[in-house]
């Protein structure tokens, strides 16, 4: 199954490449100058003129907010962009943990949606996020289950601490620490009209 965030980036990626395409395609088929359809605002320039000549842009210059407004514009779109960046980067990777089977491996991301898909099969639960960290020799094991509204926590936590105390003896020679964190799905309210 796709990690949602995979899906959004590759939809937003489809969607910008389609407009620029479909741009690109609308400027190439017409022919049409699309000066004429600009705004009343926007400045009009000659066929072989810059959108902001020379003067302009060393009267724009000399305003005490420029510098650092343009200054601190780049900085903050460049940390931004490097966070994102960053955070792409560390999602994609997941590391194997070693079983106790000499040569054997398991993915993180494999455990993570195993023991979703049972959390989730357990009665009252309306659904689980799981996310497993590891460390050489320690997995922490993070559960974030929503409970149906009906449903107190006391009603699953047997069923939960089996699926924990699973894990636990499935990964013996590793500690493993697990949180679980209940949260109640609200009741869908009704819509008037």
């Amino acid at each position: 199954m796709p990690h949602p965030r995979m899906v959004i980036n590759r939809a937003v990626l489809a969607v910008v490449g389609l407009v620029f395409l479909a741009g690109g395609v609308w400027l190439a088929v017409t022919h049409a100058s699309w000066a004429p359809r600009l705004p009343g605002w926007w400045p009009t320039t000659g066929p072989h003129t810059a959108l902001i000549d020379a003067k302009e842009l060393a009267a724009v210059r000399t305003q005490g907010w420029w510098t650092p407004t343009i200054t601190a514009g780049s900085i903050a779109a460049t940390v931004l962009l490097a966070l994102w960046c960053a955070r792409q980067l560390r999602s994609g990777f997941r590391p194997l943990m070693a079983l106790p089977t000499p040569g054997t491996a398991l993915r993180t991301r494999a455990l993570e949606d195993a023991m979703t898909r049972q959390a989730v099969a357990i009665d009252g639960v309306a659904r689980c996020r799981t996310r497993v960290l590891t460390r050489p020799g320690h997995l922490r094991v993070r559960l974030h289950v929503w409970l149906q509204p009906t449903v107190a926590p006391a009603d699953v936590l047997p069923a939960v601490t089996a699926l924990t105390d699973h894990t636990e003896t499935a990964l013996a020679p590793s500690d493993v620490r697990t949180l679980v964190r209940f949260s109640t799905r609200s009741h869908p309210r009704p819509h008037l009209r």
